[in-house]
């Protein structure tokens, strides 16, 4: 019995996208990432098409759809094999704050370019010296009569560079306990005193725009606020369950998509050396990789229902999280391997996705964090 029940609109929806990858995405690929950088226009072009943001309201210009568009969105851009168009971080991450605590002003201001791709999205937590302990921050925000003024430089932001919109985690250093502290706000590109660095050099995702942000007496309205003043940390906390579940889904769909092109590239091998079959060692290391992955993709399933119902998986996202992600890390090694001395090239697809899927277990939260999470929920 299929745990995951897709209506019409949802078949209808993975085809177009799955066109729009072929013609628009994929031919360009290999240029971002030696660009480093995906050009805005095809977030716009995205966006035109109805891809970002589906679960926003008609009303903002949206498609008002279930998670399961997000779900559908998230594997097809994954299985592109490239994760610099970071749609699901603008969609599903960054403007669900907006969504869920924004007021009717801010909703009506920004929500409909970040619907058709006008606006690119982030959100700036991670510092120097503060990653998952955001009591650690050192961004201060100081609320003075109608304005707020920010300093503090946040790092590893993605899309950094591209973004026109930031959601930024800052505290009030005249209040004492730290997560009390903690207020969002929205800056805006080219807000005085707001600066962008630029595209840090990385390991992989080389076409996704990560880089550091530098604010400087940096002065928004108090109106540009998020929720209410010390509501950040609660915020931030309330849509990690979503967002954890979301780097698992990735994960482990980078790890099917390099199974699947393993698979298909060792049989097109064994027919081209007459041999005709594999040897039993690399068959049962494809069959343990597979088990893995069906395995994650189960569990993964029946919380993507839980989450749709309102249900509080906080312990089994992070124990989803950690697994997928430190799975994916294996398959897609284990892959790598089988491909012999294709490994070597950049040709060869498993390369980008070995370098890619390194970062997975970082991102929404170490797997250290995940583990600390459902320890403590365990009463351990």
């Amino acid at each position: 019995m299929e745990i995951l029940h897709y209506t019409l609109e949802h078949i209808r929806f993975r085809k177009r996208l799955q066109r729009f990858c072929k013609e628009e995405i994929i031919p360009y690929i290999d240029q971002w990432e030696k660009n480093g950088l995906v050009p805005r226009e095809v977030w716009r072009k995205m966006g035109r098409e109805g891809f970002l943001c589906t679960a926003i309201l008609p009303e903002y210009g949206g498609l008002g759809g279930d998670f399961l568009f997000s779900v559908i969105a998230l594997e097809e851009m994954t299985r592109t094999n490239h994760y610099g168009l970071d749609a699901f971080l603008h969609s599903d991450i960054v403007v669900p704050y907006i969504d869920s605590f924004g007021s009717d002003e801010q909703k009506y201001k920004y929500l409909p370019g970040c619907v058709c791709g006008d606006i690119i999205t982030a959100v700036a937590m991670t510092e120097p010296d503060a990653g998952s302990d955001l009591s650690a921050m050192a961004t201060t925000a100081f609320e003075e009569d109608d304005v707020v003024i920010i300093n503090g430089v946040k790092t590893f932001i993605s899309n950094g560079v591209n973004c026109n919109l930031v959601v930024i985690a800052a505290k009030d250093p005249a209040v004492e306990n730290p997560y009390r502290a903690i207020s969002l706000y929205l800056v805006e590109e080219g807000t005085p005193g707001f600066k962008k660095g630029a595209p840090l050099q990385k390991l992989g995702v080389h076409s996704q725009d990560t880089a550091e942000l530098f604010f400087s007496n940096c002065r928004v309205l108090k109106e540009n606020r998020l929720g209410e003043k010390g509501s950040g940390f609660m915020i931030l906390m309330e849509k990690l369950q979503q967002e954890r579940l979301l780097v698992a889904i990735l994960a482990n769909t980078m790890a099917a998509f390099t199974l699947d092109w393993t698979i298909e590239s060792l049989r097109t091998q064994s027919t081209s050396n007459g041999s005709g079959q594999l040897s039993q060692s690399v068959r049962f290391a494809l069959v343990e990789m597979s088990t893995e992955i069906k395995l994650g993709r189960t569990f993964l399933e029946k919380l993507i229902t839980d989450h749709m119902e309102g249900r509080n998986i906080v312990s089994e996202t992070s124990m989803a999280k950690f697994w997928n992600t430190e799975m994916a890390n294996r398959v897609v090694g284990g892959c790598l391997d089988l491909c012999g001395e294709m490994a070597m090239l950049e040709s060869c697809p498993v390369v980008r996705t070995f370098r890619d899927v390194r970062v997975t277990p970082i991102f929404a939260g170490t797997n250290e964090i995940m583990k600390s999470i459902v320890a403590k929920n365990m009463k351990l």
